[in-house]
């Protein structure tokens, strides 16, 4: 299957174009109700096209939730119920999923990695808990948003690091089993340092009941990540379908996650969205550049400081999501969090994809990656 999308490339970036000139023109003209199907096709051609790149695979899963996004943006009344269920009911066993999924990839090995290298997983957990929220806190004054939707973006900053972290910090020559035990760490860490930190920094915006956050968190992030790693050692490999299958649901679970949510939203997001974006892309980047500096200043390496790096800017966006469906606000504190997963994978594609290129000077192994 690679082998032909490689080989056809060409066509797939050809055929992006041609939907994109098309919706540009119905747009123009008023046309809308084709510009979902358009841009939804544009994105679908350009995933498959970078799919086939070394350097911007990692940019297709994102351009797929895209795809999925602009069909919730255009269309939102076919994403919010099927018959008389709401699909927002979801969202939570969704989440426990792809927890699961994460913990079934965990092994007790893992654990042992904090006692390898302390010092890095416990820079970066302080890193990502103190940056984020406070970066957070900056962004909610300087753009002065409604107070649901700036709890959004707190609460986003408030949140463990995210899977996606892990694939960046491979992507990027960084150090794969930091990253791993970095967000392993945050997210067990979770239910106890996220409802404190919105108490402290968002409850002048939204009323946050402790306990009820608690317990939110345990049974979405806890409770699974526990069953899969139980999962790992009772099951794992005897059902091999099973195993190749937990990624694609994983993935698959995200993408409606971000769909639902876009379309709960959609008219809220209407209002705000590119000043939304803009106050997303500027906390996503922030976060990048003020780990990797913090990393540095303190004598880590290249690779440790480029893993932190990811750490602390690519948060879990998904959690945020199902906690602001537990809040009873998706269509507004949901808002942020469903934007900021694209834009987080958007940017920490292309800064992985340029680290990639640049093999760290103080990387011990580094004849052997210049001869792969």
């Amino acid at each position: 299957m690679l082998a032909f999308i490689k080989r056809f490339s060409s066509y797939f970036y050809i055929a992006a174009a041609l939907f994109l000139v098309v919706f540009i023109i119905i747009t123009l003209n008023d046309q809308h109700q084709w510009g979902g199907w358009l841009l939804m096709a544009c994105c679908l051609c350009l995933a498959m096209a970078f799919k086939g790149s070394k350097v911007l695979s990692g940019m297709s899963f994102t351009l797929l939730i895209l795809a999925a996004v602009s069909l919730a943006m255009y269309y939102p009344e076919h994403f919010k119920n099927a018959g008389t269920f709401k699909l927002s009911a979801l969202i939570i066993p969704l989440l426990q999923i792809i927890m699961f999924g994460m913990g079934t990839e965990l092994s007790l090995k893992d654990f042992a990695a904090v006692v390898r290298m302390p010092k890095g997983i416990i820079l970066g957990v302080v890193c990502h808990y103190t940056i984020m929220p406070l970066v957070g806190l900056a962004v909610v004054h300087l753009f002065n948003f409604p107070g649901e939707i700036a709890a959004g973006i707190m609460l986003v900053g408030c949140c463990p690091s995210g899977l996606a972290s892990n694939v960046m910090a491979y992507l990027s020559r960084g150090n794969l089993a930091l990253s791993v035990s970095v967000t392993t760490i945050s997210t067990l860490l979770a239910p106890f340092i996220t409802p404190l930190l919105m108490r402290l920094l968002a409850g002048s915006l939204i009323e946050i009941k402790l306990g009820a956050m608690v317990w939110d968190i345990t049974k979405i992030v806890i409770l699974p990540i526990v069953a899969g790693l139980a999962f790992h050692y009772l099951v794992r490999g005897k059902f091999k379908w099973l195993d190749k299958a937990m990624p694609i649901v994983s993935m698959a679970g995200i993408i409606l996650i971000l769909v639902v949510i876009t379309a709960a939203g959609r008219d809220n997001l209407l209002m705000v969205g590119g000043l939304l974006i803009l106050a997303v892309f500027i906390h996503n980047v922030a976060g990048f550049t003020l780990g990797y500096l913090s990393a540095r200043l303190l004598k880590f390496s290249e690779r440790d400081a480029r893993t932190i790096a990811l750490e602390v800017g690519m948060q879990n966006a998904g959690l945020a999501s199902g906690l602001a469906l537990t809040m009873g606000k998706m269509a507004t504190a949901g808002l942020a969090p469903a934007i900021f997963g694209p834009v987080m994978n958007i940017n920490g594609s292309f800064l992985a994809s340029w680290w990639h290129n640049r093999i760290p000077e103080d990387d011990e192994n580094t004849e052997q990656i210049k001869t792969t």
